[in-house]
């Protein structure tokens, strides 16, 4: 089934910015749980034949998730979000690395910051990628980072 839900991503290199905004024809509170409960996390936020694991969630200011992207084959692409601010069905915002199998962070990372809203029934997320370098952008750029999180962000809208 399509659909005419807004889906924008932009990339601005001279600010090592990502800009993500998508619409979702879901209610506020279910977005929201799904970016923040481990549980539903880990159905959508790795784009297939991949996997989200979360092996440590502590959804809280100061707290982190700890997860790994798992291949076909098993191999496994750890990675932490730190988060840093948390404002309930409002926003929040996250330090995000990749990671060593002890959740020892592969600085630099980059800086998620989340944003929903809800209007006519719809839910939409407006989420800013800040990188500490360009080097790091463009790696997360060619590593696929735009397919990937699209292939995920439509995973999700069949979680809802």
């Amino acid at each position: 089934m399509k659909n005419n839900l807004l889906f924008d991503f932009k990339v601005d290199k001279k600010t090592k910015t990502v800009f993500v905004d998508k619409e979702f024809a879901a209610d506020l509170s279910l977005v929201w749980d799904a970016f923040t409960k481990k549980e539903l996390l880990d159905q959508w936020w790795a784009p297939k034949p991949f996997k989200s694991k979360t092996k440590q969630m502590d959804f809280r200011e100061g707290g982190m998730r700890f997860y790994a992207m798992v291949g076909p084959e098993g191999q496994e692409h750890w990675a932490i979000q730190k988060y840093k601010s948390i404002t309930p069905k409002s926003n929040f915002t996250y330090l995000n690395a990749f990671a060593d199998k002890d959740a020892n962070p592969d600085l630099p990372g980059s800086d998620w910051d989340l944003s929903f809203s809800e209007q006519n029934g719809k839910t939409t997320v407006n989420i800013v990628i800040v990188n500490d370098s360009l080097e790091r952008m463009e790696q997360m750029i060619e590593m696929g980072f735009k397919e990937g999180f699209t292939a995920a962000l439509q995973q999700l809208e069949a979680v809802l």
